[in-house]
């Protein structure tokens, strides 16, 4: 097994451990108290800051832009070498660590929510709320989110390929940002803080994941769904990450990211052409045109007069669960881009990012949208009576093919998660090393450290039982993330200028 020198950096290290681990034991014993002031910052965050993780969203946008066009494109993040990974195997690493968890739970539940409570006072369940329901989602997962991964991953890989810096951190890509008075504090409290949105962002996910493949196996196999089978699958997914883990990353994280991407091709496939195809293509490109002719209104609205707290709810909480993201996933972006440019970075991470959850979503937002509007299943009594997790389940039990296609869902949503789970141990691993050595792998006693806080974080949130609380942990952990990506931004654009 490659891997690094197994002492970790005590700096970051210890005190990220810390902090973790006592919010992780805090919300096993006291779960309800915590929910409530967890519920308190993520209010507190959403009134008074929800503009900005808007008007960052529109930057962050043109920002790479300008990356990918302008005269810094053609740079080369590395000595002119081929990209370490073929573009397909590059597609699937960096698609499934950055969205798969998110995606397989949002996709079927994100448009029956919109249709109950609308955007612009439209009214509920109408026709113009249907089409609404579907277009959103592709915007909330489509080119403005994987453009906060861009801008952040462009900064690493050229800290790491071009600067060569030994380390695979937040902060050396920050470097010319930095004053020198403090500069070593600002580094430690820069990667502390990196760390923590990776543990926040990774456990609301998991802490949706859970419940949701508990209601799947409770769906096939009849059994009645319980907390035994919620903390059963989270102890399925640490022996799927330890084995994944052992492997490396071209060995595991590689070969499950992989088989995701051919799962969701044949849930996609059969949602489609065995679903009802003619709706679902009739709501994409109905979709489509309403995203382009309120692309710049919908990413900046705030809601200021009515206040229906539409935006804060959906719009500026998936900005900061992407901008709680954007570290990990940047930074694992930058770990397998060696070899390529800015421009194929930036343009290829957009796109296809992009491309991959739009066509996701489309099918299976427009198959749960199909289910309701003609009656099969009435799914906003069933999401607001036995809440998403379960809403879910009842959708994927109805796809074509029944159980077949159930038990397909099933391993698709468990490597998703365990893929998801497996790079942010190896990120948070990387970032509290030593050391970094591109050709090999963090050391393995930091990556099962990591595995081991992550599961007790889940736990917590499993524990408590509520969704708002699991999505309110991401808008908190997302906060310093925001002035971090500024940071880096600002160094980049130096270290360009100066090499030109």
């Amino acid at each position: 097994m490659p891997s690094q020198t197994p002492f970790p950096e005590n700096s970051v290290f210890i005190p990220s451990v810390l902090i973790a681990g006592l919010i992780g034991l805090a919300f096993v014993a006291a779960p309800d108290k915590m929910s409530e002031h967890t519920a308190a910052l993520d209010l507190a965050v959403k009134t008074n800051l929800g503009w900005l993780f808007l008007l960052f969203g529109i930057g962050a946008f043109f920002y790479a832009l300008w990356l990918a066009f302008g005269k810094y494109g053609g740079t080369v993040l590395g000595d002119g070498e081929t990209p370490e990974f073929s573009t397909p195997h590059w597609v699937a690493m960096m698609f499934t660590a950055g969205i798969g968890a998110g995606l397989v739970t949002w996709a079927f539940g994100e448009p029956i929510y919109y249709i109950q409570t609308p955007p612009f006072g439209i009214t509920p369940l109408s026709s113009e709320a249907y089409e609404w329901a579907h277009m959103y989602p592709l915007v909330h997962w489509g080119i403005v989110p994987w453009a906060f991964y861009a801008i952040a991953a462009v900064p690493i890989a050229y800290s790491i390929y071009v600067l060569k810096r030994p380390y695979l951190r937040i902060s050396e890509s920050c470097d010319r940002a930095l004053p020198k008075t403090g500069n070593s504090l600002f580094r430690v409290l820069i990667d502390i803080f990196v760390i923590l949105g990776i543990i926040a962002g990774t456990t609301t996910s998991l802490g949706i994941g859970a419940p949701l493949l508990s209601a799947l196996i409770a769906e096939l196999t009849g059994v009645t769904d319980s907390l035994m089978i919620k903390i059963s699958v989270l102890l399925v997914w640490v022996v799927l990450f330890g084995s994944s883990t052992l492997r490396g990353l071209k060995k595991g994280i590689q070969k499950l990211a992989d088989l995701n991407m051919v799962l969701a091709g044949v849930i996609i496939l059969i949602l489609l052409f065995v679903g009802p195809t003619l709706f679902i293509l009739n709501m994409t490109t109905n979709s489509l045109g309403l995203m382009l002719d309120n692309f710049f209104r919908i990413i900046l609205w705030t809601d200021p007069i009515e206040k229906s707290g539409f935006p804060e709810a959906w719009t500026v909480f998936y900005w900061a669960w992407w901008i709680a993201f954007a570290a990990f996933v940047g930074l694992f972006i930058a770990r397998i881009s060696r070899g390529r440019t800015i421009r194929n970075v930036v343009l290829g991470t957009i796109i296809w990012g992009s491309l991959g959850t739009m066509s996701y979503l489309s099918v299976a937002g427009g198959y749960a949208l199909h289910l309701q509007h003609t009656g099969v299943l009435p799914l906003t009594e069933i999401l607001n009576d036995q809440g998403l997790a379960v809403m879910t389940a009842k959708i994927a039990a109805h796809m074509p093919f029944g159980k077949v296609s159930l038990i397909f869902f099933i391993i698709l949503c468990t490597i998703f998660y365990a893929t998801t789970m497996d790079s942010a141990a190896y990120v948070a691993a990387g970032i509290s090393s030593k050391t970094f050595n591109p050709e090999k792998d963090p050391p393995l006693a930091l990556r099962f450290a990591w595995i081991g806080i992550l599961f007790l974080m889940t736990l917590g949130v499993v524990l408590s039982g509520n969704l708002d609380t699991v999505m309110a942990i991401t808008i908190i952990g997302s906060v310093p993330i925001l002035p971090i990506l500024v940071l880096m931004c600002f160094s980049l654009t130096r270290h360009l200028k100066d090499g030109m």
